[in-house]
């Protein structure tokens, strides 16, 4: 103990200078290191690893000189406003010149108060920072220059970013990673002037609340540009980059306060603001803007109207090889081709016919300008906001853009009847519209397949053009059959609905690729499904908008674009891949359809109604769709000024059907009354007369008689007075398909005496020709029944009261004969199972 005792006071005073000693080697091995690494890389015996380690360093810098750092994407309307902004880091960049003196001299003041004297390495700082830090037992730390800082801001928030393994490598605290930093500030130095370093520091740097960089910082604190930053203001800016969540104003208002004074102070003592300058920012409030002007990221922050529009630009933008990560780091302008006006007039008529709140029924519409070179989306609006809140009416989904689970009914007519055109109809054809049909192509199941018409939908034929504004299921399943499904099917993606039947499958979800699911269209064709022209499956409103801009841009079909122009951080240019426009069908037969589908808004017309309560006049393209189950409906219309859809849908998570009451109401799984001509049509008519405010009137284009009347090639020759085998040589050379029958004349035996049809049918449909048996049988006596008593009421004999007038025998008197289905000889009308 005493031994202890003794010796306790000389060995404490050994360990001091022990220690001393070692804290002195260890500054004199790091400046052997310091300059080992600023020499480096050296020739012959060092060999490969300094050598390796050079590369490293000159890798590092070039990345610095040579990557952008993350900006943010803006999107505009087509005026150029901006609606939406894209990014993960919320940062614009600023030059030099844009950058008050008051935010440099406030940097410099705090942070490098020797910027302008040194290289990029403060030696007498870094020295005394090494010293201070080895006595104190540290890793070497302090000491950095606004370049060395620039440099490991740099790795972190632009070369490390997202990355949280390497922004953690990037900032550790080794001697390695200071020797990195300080040699690649040398080589920066060396290639930058002061200022380009000094603004290249400035829009790196965070300063809180998300914003990155002095532009946003001075947006987000005070709602400015960095070019009128004040004193107080940039002294403020200047304090949080040391720290921007202990100092954040908004949170931690005392700290920020006595750290922007203590900035103003520095500057001061540097003689870079006057006394009085430094006064009067000193005793200035905070002035923080309030709420503070930090921008929303992504489309919720486009707005209720705007943000599906947002989405639909990212999507678009998606399919044409933007990657999520380009448009949030690559401080794009992108330039849309949204119309506020067009916008504002179908957002008002979504919710005006459905309210945004209404329980489980949405109301979307999409715009779309025609032309053969390029179709513009204009608007893309739903009754429901875009957002996150449902008990708020929003909603995040791509409603006008995306494909509904829900079909479009009737309008899905349109493709069967530009089919059928193609084929060689015309829009005067007319056509059976029996009042049910039972198909003998299509199945329900096992059993038949059959379908009626809607109620009030008179059956008796008519023209093509008069049953597309009347809309008879019976006709179009007919024609659909008679025209081929695949035919039908195919003219549908041709004319607009590419995503809905070549890229989903039969529920709507898209098809991923190289996968095994069939597309919704080539389960249509396999499954042999006749209800297609009756519109039952998933669809897009967007496309649907398409198709009414493919037909009135003659049969041009253009992708439904979103994008007017795209422009890179430095203002240029920027291709993207779309798909070419291309001409769909026969421009003559867009024009025919266009003038076919023409009288759906006139007396009769199944959206008469709707157009005559909005008092519109405009020459125009319309259908109306209905679903079976009345859970969703739709108008297709166009002018030649603009196109649109509505599609109004139950989108609750139990479908029901639609009552057509003020407001519409969900009225049960089996109920509802809901047709194209209440909401939909009445939504697009009040949306298109705002759209269409101030603009001339356009007719529609004209017609040809070979698509007025039909082709040439779809008129059956008239093989009547012709011998069997000769009429059959020339039915068949015609392409058509021949069936005789006998029939009791007085023509010549063997003679053609009547075919059916006559006039009109599609090459490969059957033609039946009544062949003579040159005898008439004479007539037998038939002793007539007694006569009624009068008073009885019983019916009389055939011509007389009470007794309908029968129809003839074929080629006679009173024979009202109709053309025949494929496989399938002419009825006469009313005959069970025949067009009637």
């Amino acid at each position: 103990m005493t031994l202890s005792h003794d010796l306790t006071p000389p060995y404490a005073e050994r360990v001091r200078v022990r220690d001393g000693v070692l804290k002195l080697f260890g500054l004199c091995v790091l400046a052997g290191v310091l300059v080992a690494g600023l020499m480096f890389p050296v020739a012959g015996s060092l060999g490969v690893v300094s050598n390796r380690a050079s590369d490293a360093v000159n890798n590092i810098s070039a990345e610095l000189m040579s990557q952008d750092p993350p900006l943010v994407t803006t999107v505009t309307d087509r005026a150029g406003t901006p609606i939406a902004y894209l990014f993960d880091q919320n940062r614009t960049p600023a030059a030099p010149d844009e950058i008050a003196d008051t935010m440099k001299a406030a940097i410099i003041a705090i942070e490098d108060r020797r910027f302008y004297d040194h290289r990029g390495v403060d030696w007498a700082g870094t020295v005394r920072a090494a010293l201070t830090n080895q006595m104190s037992g540290e890793i070497a730390q302090g000491g950095s220059t606004l370049t060395q800082q620039y440099v490991k801001n740099y790795q972190v928030h632009v070369v490390a970013a997202g990355d949280p393994v390497k922004q953690a490598k990037a900032i550790e605290q080794t001697p390695a990673r200071k020797l990195r930093e300080i040699r690649i500030a040398l080589q920066l130095e060396r290639r930058l002037g002061k200022e380009q370093l000094l603004a290249r520091y400035l829009n790196v740097v965070p300063f809180g609340n998300q914003a990155y960089g002095v532009a946003a910082a001075a947006r987000t604190y005070f709602n400015t540009t960095p070019d009128q930053l004040t004193i107080a203001q940039a002294a403020l800016l200047a304090g949080m980059v040391n720290s921007p969540s202990a100092l954040n104003p908004e949170n931690n208002p005392a700290e920020a306060l006595g750290r922007r004074n203590l900035v103003i102070d520095a500057m001061l003592a540097q003689h870079r603001i006057t006394p009085e300058a430094a006064e009067e920012a000193r005793t200035s409030p905070l002035g923080l803007a309030r709420p503070l002007r930090g921008i929303p990221n992504g489309c919720i922050g486009a707005g209720p109207s705007d943000g599906f529009f947002c989405q639909y630009v990212i999507d678009y933008l998606g399919r044409s090889g933007f990657t999520e990560d380009q448009l949030k780091r690559g401080g794009y302008t992108i330039r849309t081709t949204l119309d506020h006006k067009a916008t504002a007039a179908a957002k008002a008529a979504a919710e005006r016919h459905v309210p945004k709140k209404t329980k489980g029924i949405a109301n979307v519409m999409s715009v779309v300008e025609p032309g053969k070179e390029k179709h513009r989306v204009r608007a893309l609006v739903a009754n429901r906001d875009f957002g996150l809140d449902g008990t708020k009416g929003e909603t995040a989904y791509a409603l006008p853009s995306g494909i509904a689970k829900f079909g479009a009914g009737s309008v899905y007519k349109v493709f069967t009847a530009a089919a059928a055109l193609e084929r060689g109809m015309g829009i005067q054809t007319v056509i059976p519209s029996p009042p049910n049909y039972t198909s003998r192509v299509y199945k329900n199941g096992t059993a038949p397949y059959t379908v009626g018409n809607a109620e009030g939908v008179t059956p008796g034929p008519r023209t093509l053009q008069k049953a597309l504004a009347t809309s008879p299921n019976t006709a179009f399943v007919a024609l659909q059959e008679r025209v081929g499904l695949s035919e039908t099917v195919d003219m549908a993606a041709r004319l607009g609905m590419r995503q809905t039947l070549l890229a989903a499958d039969k529920a709507g979800d898209p098809v991923p690729e190289g996968g095994t699911v069939q597309t919704q269209g080539e389960w249509m064709k396999q499954a042999n499904i006749g209800a297609f022209t009756l519109g039952f499956a998933p669809t897009s409103p967007l496309e649907l908008s398409n198709v009414a801009a493919t037909i009135i841009s003659g049969g041009t079909w253009c992708p439904p674009t979103p994008i007017e122009q795209i422009l890179d951080r430095h203002g240029n240019p920027v291709s993207i891949t779309e798909d070419s426009c291309e001409q769909a069908v026969d421009e003559a037969l867009a024009n025919a359809l266009a003038v076919g589908m023409s009288m759906d808004d006139k007396p009769g017309g199944t959206a008469a109604a709707a157009a005559s309560g909005a008092g519109w006049t405009r020459p125009m393209l319309g259908k109306t769709g209905t679903t079976e189950a009345h859970q969703s409906a739709s108008f297709l219309g166009a002018t030649p000024q603009f196109a649109g859809a509505v599609l109004t849908f139950s989108d609750g998570t139990s479908p029901q059907g639609i009552c057509d009451s003020t407001p519409p109401t969900l009225c049960g799984a089996n109920g509802g009354n809901i047709y194209g001509g209440k909401v939909p049509a009445r939504t697009w008519y009040d949306a298109m007369n705002g759209v269409h405010e101030g603009l001339p009137v356009v007719p529609l284009p004209p017609t040809t008689k070979r698509y007025e009347t039909g082709g040439s090639e779809a008129q059956v020759p008239n093989v009547v007075g012709h011998t069997a085998q000769r009429a059959t040589e020339i039915l068949q050379k015609a392409g058509y398909r021949v069936q005789e029958k006998s029939v009791n004349s007085q023509r010549r035996q063997g003679t053609v005496t009547s075919q059916t049809p006559r006039g009109f049918a599609l090459p490969g449909e059957l033609v039946t020709i009544a062949i003579s048996t040159g005898y008439v049988p004479p007539p037998s006596v038939v002793t007539p029944p007694p006569l009624p008593t009068p008073g009885r009421g019983e019916p009389g004999r055939s011509g007389e009261p009470g007794f309908p007038e029968q129809p003839g025998q074929p080629g006679q008197p009173g024979e009202q004969w109709l053309p025949g289905l494929p496989g399938l000889p002419g009825g006469r009308q009313g005959e069970p199972g025949l067009p009637g």
